[in-house]
């Protein structure tokens, strides 16, 4: 009943700038699999994607990428996906406790923080302590996101307290600020530091450890396309899901 104002939501979200619907491929598909995804999954799931599209003739995949917590709402609100891919459990139990998941979610990645700094390190970073040093200016995902509970969690059992200068809507608007030199560090995702290749600085620290993020994917509860959904699902979990998640730097269970 929810899907019933499915376009309005989606609408809705891209009005608000909550997430950024891409097309998979040309918009000459005969039917359309919709995906809401964590922000960090844009490059991945993007190249999946099109995978997708070339071993189904005449379907387009759109993707809604953005903060786990945002998309959820969304689809708790009714936003038409088919499919619904999280960057932590949490996030993934606000669809799941709503009863908007067809079935149980499946985990199939795991990300860590990371610091990352622009390509000149103005502000001469080398340990996550140094982030809350005087002067420096650190951004940080909200603490609603996966990205930002897991820089708090990471910061706590580094026992450091940082005043962040912003708090961004999902982890691609904090590295963007750092790779524009807007920011002197930020807390992001190991896969997204390496995505964004010579633009940053990529430092690892060991309180990442404690801060680990479990992604897990879910066809959402009555999705328009749920056929489609439950295939590409098995696409993420499978081999060739497996590898392009490995490439870019996520663990696979």
């Amino acid at each position: 009943m929810k899907r019933v104002l499915a376009a309005a939501s989606l609408a809705a979200l891209l009005a608000a700038g909550c997430g950024e619907v891409e097309d998979g491929g040309p918009a000459t598909g005969d039917r359309t699999l919709t995906v809401f995804a964590a922000a960090s999954l844009t490059e991945t799931f993007t190249a999946l994607g099109e995978t997708f599209e070339d071993a189904h003739p005449g379907v387009r995949v759109r993707f809604g990428f953005g903060g786990s917590s945002t998309l959820a709402q969304q689809i708790t609100q009714g936003a038409p996906a088919d499919v619904f891919a999280s960057a932590s459990p949490a996030t993934m139990a606000t669809v799941t406790d709503a009863g908007d998941a067809a079935g149980q979610p499946r985990v199939f990645a795991r990300n860590r923080m990371v610091i990352a700094v622009p390509k000149d390190d103005p502000g001469r970073v080398r340990t996550v302590r140094d982030l809350s040093r005087p002067g420096l200016k650190v951004v940080l995902c909200a603490e609603q996101v996966p990205c930002g509970a897991a820089a708090r969690t990471a910061l706590d059992a580094a026992g450091t307290r940082v005043e962040a200068a912003s708090r961004e809507r999902d982890v691609k608007a904090v590295l963007t600020k750092v790779s524009l030199g807007e920011a002197d560090a930020g807390l992001v995702y190991r896969t997204d530091a390496m995505a964004a290749g010579a633009k940053v600085k990529r430092i690892d620290f060991p309180e990442a450890e404690k801060a680990i993020n479990d992604y897990s994917v879910v066809e959402v509860a009555d999705a328009p396309q749920s056929a489609l959904a439950k295939e590409f699902i098995r696409l993420v979990l499978g081999e060739q899901g497996r590898a392009a998640l490995t490439r870019a730097g996520f663990e696979v269970p």
